[in-house]
């Protein structure tokens, strides 16, 4: 395990190394001027002497690897720079807009999983039945459905007509029943069929025959053969959700006018502050790799077969 994880980390530091640096140089051959985009925002006319005075100041007049060799070496002194629109650390805007995300990444997994979970398991029990038939069309709808034109939906009925909850904005729990109503229901749609053919695939294995055979009850052979079997299909597909939800659901966001992380990156690139950018893009390589992680973790203790596995191999 601890080979494992050494692995991975190392892995890490190099996936980043070339994510940081390929990031950097697309963000320069990308059309568009940070200095510009900040003294536009100061709405006065300005020479070219201010921009290049500017542009002197923030160090864009340097070489592209000199520019990258002195943003890595704030990073070893945990400093992510400052943004150039607010002079604000990176870090601190980041723990500002994180809250949100998390809090909305929560909300739209506990919704997909309180549909998904009890629709996909009585749809792979009763087969070709009325649920199962269900499950179908909804599926085939919620996969179909836009996430902005089913928010715009959700808006109309409860906001607008019923007036129960609030459109957009963030404050109280009420402002995040809509967003993560609207990601909900379209994750679920995958993950209904998805937990309907796991669930029906493990059912087949000789070890679930075999313990019906013993005469296990069938609802202990359902919770911890069948159902813990399945799992693991399920959690590689969960951790990817997981991780475009905290990358930031850009539409949904602006949508509902919610701070969180996908606004906070999309204001950033179209106003190329290339140090949220680069930050954005260090908090996002470091996540995702450390959810694969826990992933791989979570493998060993599901399925026992796989840690063996890697005690014989090694």
């Amino acid at each position: 395990m601890l080979r494992s994880i050494g692995k991975r980390l190392l892995e890490l530091l190099l996936f980043f190394l070339l994510l940081s640096f390929v990031s950097f140089c697309l963000l320069k051959i990308v059309p568009g001027d940070p200095v510009r985009s900040i003294l536009r925002v100061d709405d006065v006319a300005v020479t070219s002497e201010q921009i290049e005075a500017m542009r002197t100041q923030l160090g864009l007049d340097k070489p592209l690897f000199v520019q990258y060799g002195l943003w890595l070496k704030q990073l070893v002194q945990f400093n992510l720079g400052d943004s150039y629109l607010t002079s604000r650390p990176v870090f601190s805007e980041f723990a500002e807009k994180l809250p949100y995300t998390l809090l909305l990444t929560a909300g739209s997994l506990v919704v997909m999983l309180l549909i998904s979970i009890p629709l996909g398991i009585l749809s792979a029990l009763y087969r070709n039945r009325w649920i199962d038939r269900f499950s179908r069309i909804f599926s085939l709808i919620g996969s179909s459905v836009p996430s902005f034109w089913l928010g715009l939906v959700l808006i109309q009925f409860f906001a607008v007509r019923l007036q129960l909850l609030p459109p957009m904005g963030e404050g109280s729990w009420r402002h995040l029943i809509l967003p993560s109503l609207t990601l909900g229901l379209a994750m679920s749609a995958i993950y209904v069929r998805l937990v309907r053919s796991s669930l029906i695939e493990s059912a087949g294995q000789d070890f679930v025959t075999s313990a019906k055979a013993r005469g296990i009850h069938p609802a202990r052979v359902f919770l911890f053969h069948t159902f813990r079997h399945s799992l693991i299909p399920l959690i590689t597909i969960f951790s990817e959700s997981i991780g475009s939800l905290l990358g930031g659901t850009v539409v949904v966001e602006v949508l509902f006018a919610y701070p969180g992380l996908g606004k906070w990156i999309v204001d950033a690139i179209a106003a190329r502050d290339y140090p949220i950018i680069q930050g954005y893009t260090l908090f996002m390589s470091v996540f995702i790799v450390s959810i694969n992680i826990l992933v791989e973790m979570s493998y060993r203790w599901i399925n026992p077969e796989i840690a063996l596995k890697g005690k014989i191999e090694s």
